[in-house]
């Protein structure tokens, strides 16, 4: 029965995580890696344009950056953002050429500072309702993306800024970022996951009290808390933890691009149900990668003392 149940659970999750993920990153030289980590993406930016979406390539092929880029509004959530982000997430979630997803700013010192208040103000009343809507589908999406997501905090990350995080697989935090779930100081709640995802991530009453009280922590305890995986010393770029986040997503893009995404499903599926049925969660997953051409690359690889070359395949 538990099979039958976590099969059930997978039915829908299963859609277009079983497709070829085509492309192999290729070797190149250490310069070459080197200058694909420095975050400057101004040659490839619009005058005004709010989020860059660069696709990496060469040896870091695969791993796709979101910037967030409203610096005269600290990045604040606004119609306009939602959309753009909105559209990048959907054209990730069916590239299978992508390994990975790091979000970060283009804006020193800031991450996202949560909604645009100042837009807010000008809303009806009737319009504030659909786009808190609009803003948790977005997180929700960036949840659900198929491969792993890394936020990349290099500085403030309050309110929707923080819930966005949330929704990424992993969080890395400069140890001087500031953090929290603000909302209460405004008479309202979290809106986009914050009181879901935050007890998930530290636990019920560690949430409750950082909600409750409005309360802003830096990197070092967000990392003591269990809120970020990481927390790095910013460096004079600004760029620590965009840096760390890169260096990980390096680390992801060797392995078999498939298993990752079913390892994801398997998790993401199963923390939210009983063990017998995540069990059964975990089989149906397993079942993916058995028929898989990188499956028997993986053995190949390992009997010739070889690194693999995983096709996503």
């Amino acid at each position: 029965m538990a099979l039958l149940a976590g099969c059930r659970v997978l039915s829908q999750a299963f859609r277009g995580h079983t497709a070829n993920l085509d492309g192999v990153c290729t070797l190149q030289d250490v310069m070459q890696r080197a200058a694909c980590s420095l975050r400057r993406y101004s040659s490839e930016s619009k005058a005004g344009e709010e989020l860059t979406v660069r696709y990496l390539d060469g040896d870091d092929s695969g791993i796709v950056v979101f910037g967030m880029n409203r610096p005269k509004a600290k990045n604040a959530i606004s119609k306009n953002l939602v959309k753009l982000m909105s559209e990048a997430v959907e054209s990730v979630k069916k590239n299978n050429k992508v390994r990975s997803v790091i979000l970060c700013s283009m804006v020193p010192g800031v991450f996202c500072a949560g909604a645009d208040l100042k837009e807010r103000a000008k809303m009806h009343q009737s319009e504030v309702g659909p786009f808190v809507s609009k803003g948790r589908a977005l997180i929700t999406e960036l949840g659900n993306l198929p491969m792993p997501t890394i936020a990349a905090i290099d500085g403030a990350a309050l309110g929707g800024g923080l819930e966005m995080t949330l929704a990424c697989d992993i969080r890395i935090a400069a140890t001087s970022a500031k953090m929290g779930l603000v909302e209460t100081k405004l008479a309202i709640i979290p809106g986009a996951g914050g009181t879901q995802r935050l007890p998930r991530t530290v636990g019920v009453s560690l949430a409750k009290e950082l909600i409750f009280a409005a309360r802003v922590i830096d990197g070092t305890e967000a990392k003591a808390l269990g809120l970020v995986n990481h927390a790095v010393e910013q460096n004079k770029s600004g760029d620590a933890a965009y840096l760390r986040a890169l260096e990980l997503a390096r680390e992801f893009n060797p392995q078999g691009p498939i298993a990752i995404r079913m390892a994801k499903l398997a998790i993401n599926q199963g923390i939210e149900v009983d063990l017998t049925t995540g069990l059964a969660i975990e089989e149906a997953c397993y079942a993916q990668v058995i028929p898989t051409k990188d499956r028997l690359e993986g053995l190949a690889a390992f009997k010739e003392k070889r690194p693999p070359r995983y096709k996503g395949e």
